[in-house]
């Protein structure tokens, strides 16, 4: 196999980039990416893609997402995490019954501001970029969705644990501040794991130093459709997988296979039952088709 996926658990100070440059060595090839980005401090699954697997990049970094934080009340910083800047401390303490009922006000999803240590763009410049220069600048909220978010105690009254799960680009620690927020208290995100991404968990995680290890890395790879297996597999017959692959829409009403509803994913396969797209349902003047969004041949 010289494509495919694996799921690294990301160790704290390396950047996502840290990983995909060292796994570039480790596998000989230039092409290998990853699904979303972790930060410096943050540990936990980092799903790479390897070889043509690369094409998936922006389809798997749609999946859910799962975190495990440690956030401390009373302090507030510049990075929203306990790496940063001290800017406030003091304020109201939460007990835990506040933070949950906090907590369970954000279920759902809401309109989240991206902090300023971030890479999202503003006229041009990364956000960072202003931060760095003691700048800041206004930011158009997204909305983002959290399918759940527990608020667990520790050992210190300061200290709490948040689990989550929530859509792509969602920021952990300005989720946890807003959380706070919401209680009437400061925070700042202390520590963080990402569980699940990708359909990966940390089980499913190797080490660098594993990965680094192996006698063939290459082994170590999960193949691409198995990114995707929650998504209706279809087979095509020779003739339409030629056109599939030559860009032509397979009409239902000429080939008898079902589009799906539209706007929908489907895996792809040949006769031979070897995977090799996938396609979308597209609504056309002859009726509902499948057309090939990504080719993994």
């Amino acid at each position: 196999m010289n494509s495919g996926a694996i799921a690294v658990n990301k160790p704290s100070g390396f950047t996502s980039h840290d990983v995909v440059a060292k796994a570039r060595g480790i596998f000989k090839t230039k092409k290998i990416g990853h699904t979303g980005t972790l930060d410096p401090m943050a540990t936990g699954v980092l799903v790479l893609l390897v070889g043509n697997a690369v094409k998936a990049s922006d389809l798997v970094g749609d999946g859910e997402k799962r975190y495990r934080a440690s956030f401390r009340l009373g302090i507030a910083t510049d990075t929203e995490d306990v790496t940063g800047k001290t800017v406030e401390t003091g304020g109201a303490i939460p007990s835990l019954e506040e933070l949950r009922a906090s907590a369970a006000r954000l279920e759902g999803g809401y309109q989240q501001t991206p902090p300023m240590y971030s890479a999202v763009k503003v006229d041009g410049k990364k956000l960072y970029e202003y931060a760095r220069r003691n700048q800041t600048v206004e930011r158009t909220p997204k909305f983002v969705t959290v399918t759940g978010l527990t608020v667990l105690p520790t050992d210190d009254p300061l200290e709490f644990v948040a689990e989550t799960s929530c859509s792509r680009g969602t920021y952990i620690r300005t989720l946890l501040c807003d959380l706070a927020r919401g209680a009437g208290a400061l925070c700042a995100m202390s520590s963080l794991v990402r569980t699940l991404s990708g359909g990966f968990t940390l089980e499913d995680c190797v080490t660098l130093e594993q990965l680094q290890s192996a006698p063939d890395p290459y082994s170590l790879l999960v193949p691409v459709e198995k990114l995707f297996s929650d998504l209706p597999a279809v087979t095509l017959p020779d003739f339409y997988k030629r056109l599939a692959v030559n860009g032509q829409p397979i009409y239902s009403s000429r080939s008898g296979i079902p589009a799906g509803e539209p706007g929908s994913l489907v895996r792809l396969y040949g006769s031979d039952g070897c995977f090799f797209a996938l396609a979308r349902a597209v609504d056309t003047e002859e009726g509902g088709a499948l057309k090939v969004e990504k080719r993994f041949i």
